[in-house]
């Protein structure tokens, strides 16, 4: 292959690169961020001041409660909430009005401030705490 049309085929990699590149900007202008922070408890009986290791939420208690994004009638699911071991979590979701619900069914002991409206902006994080009761008395 010649110069000139390795010249061409490079110059095309590059614009096409730069289109490709342009059009995934594009696609998040319209979206926004939920971010937070969950909590769960109590986790023991009995709590202490400081908190007992053993009593505190892990990844499997996060996943026992699961927390959705869903459209503002409820129907469609649009995100799952993965918070990390302290319960923060950031999700990117389209702008919009959406319902956060909590995904287990709360005996009549505990509960939540879940199901919540949100409105998501484009660009902007919205924060929403989310409080678990667990009903472990």
């Amino acid at each position: 292959m010649d110069k000139n049309a390795l010249r061409k085929r490079a110059g095309l990699l590059l614009f096409l690169s730069f289109i490709f590149v342009s059009g995934c900007e594009k696609s998040n202008e319209n979206h926004g961020y939920l971010a937070g922070i969950i909590t769960i408890g109590p986790i023991c009986p009995v709590e202490k001041i400081p908190p007992d290791p053993g009593c505190l939420p892990t990844a499997e208690t996060y996943k026992a409660y699961p927390v959705s994004v869903y459209s503002s009638d409820g129907k469609n699911k649009i995100a799952q909430l993965i918070p990390s071991l302290n319960g923060s979590y950031t999700s990117e979701i389209p702008a919009g009005n959406y319902l956060v619900i909590l995904e287990k069914p709360q005996n009549i002991i505990g509960g939540s401030n879940l199901p919540a409206s949100v409105s998501i902006n484009s660009k902007d994080t919205t924060k929403l705490f989310i409080n678990i009761d667990t009903g472990i008395r």
